[in-house]
């Protein structure tokens, strides 16, 4: 278990996500891969809050992982390309993640919201640290 910081500081966020994406990557027969789908998600979201803490911006409590990193841009943080793939993630913090008539995600998709998950923290981690 990470060591906890406070909890507006955006070393402790990052411990979040971090936790959301091992969570992502615990596979088990009895898993949807919506369910893990949406721990990339917030896992990612988690990590884009943390930038936003770190740079003493005020994020809004939405899971629209576009609208956040939208903001960021507008705050002058460049947001590369690969990044900008966690908005398909958004999809995961609502629609999947009840029952309901979408069809069930793929182990592509699974794999590649993970990856996308990883991505978002591993750039968060590097904003933080510096």
């Amino acid at each position: 278990m990470p060591e906890r910081s406070l909890p507006d500081t955006p070393e402790e966020w990052l411990n979040r996500a971090q936790s959301s994406l091992a969570l992502a990557k615990m596979k088990s027969r009895k898993v949807y891969y919506e369910d893990l789908c949406f721990q990339a998600q917030q896992a990612a979201e988690k990590a884009i809050k943390a930038v936003f803490i770190s740079r003493k911006i005020v994020f809004p409590y939405i899971h629209d992982s576009t609208a956040l990193l939208t903001q960021l841009e507008q705050e002058g943080i460049l947001i590369p390309e690969e990044i900008k793939k966690a908005s398909i993630l958004t999809l995961y913090a609502s629609q999947t993640r009840y029952p309901g008539p979408q069809p069930p995600i793929s182990k592509k998709e699974y794999q590649d919201a993970l990856r996308i998950a990883e991505s978002v923290t591993g750039w968060a981690e590097r904003i933080i640290q510096g």
